[in-house]
């Protein structure tokens, strides 16, 4: 049984080997030819903000255009074009602390 799970395992991981390595060589040298290897979308972020009092206030930023790789894997530091054009709507949360974080102790 571990002998099984183990060729498995490593099956697995040779595949996502290979389609991993497919993917980088086709962005990073064009193929096919006729396609471009970056894009940008415009996305829009919005901050969620945790309050002391437990309520949360939204703050809403512009659409701004964020840099894609046209691949099926991130590639150079930036996500798949197919994920951002599916998910324009970028949420930040940010928590405020714990009650007194703030406060100067001497």
């Amino acid at each position: 049984m571990k002998r099984v799970l183990k060729i498995a395992v490593l099956t697995i991981a040779g595949i996502f080997a290979v389609v991993f390595t497919g993917d980088y060589v086709s962005v990073r040298f064009g193929i096919p030819n006729h396609r471009e290897q970056f894009d940008s979308f415009d996305v829009r972020h919005f901050y969620a903000v945790k309050l002391k009092n437990r309520k949360t206030s939204y703050m809403y930023d512009q659409p701004q255009s964020m840099e894609c790789v046209n691949s099926l894997l991130p590639h150079f530091g930036d996500q798949p074009c197919w994920y951002v054009k599916r998910h324009p709507v970028i949420q930040v949360n940010l928590d405020s602390g714990p009650f007194g974080a703030w406060i100067d102790t001497p």
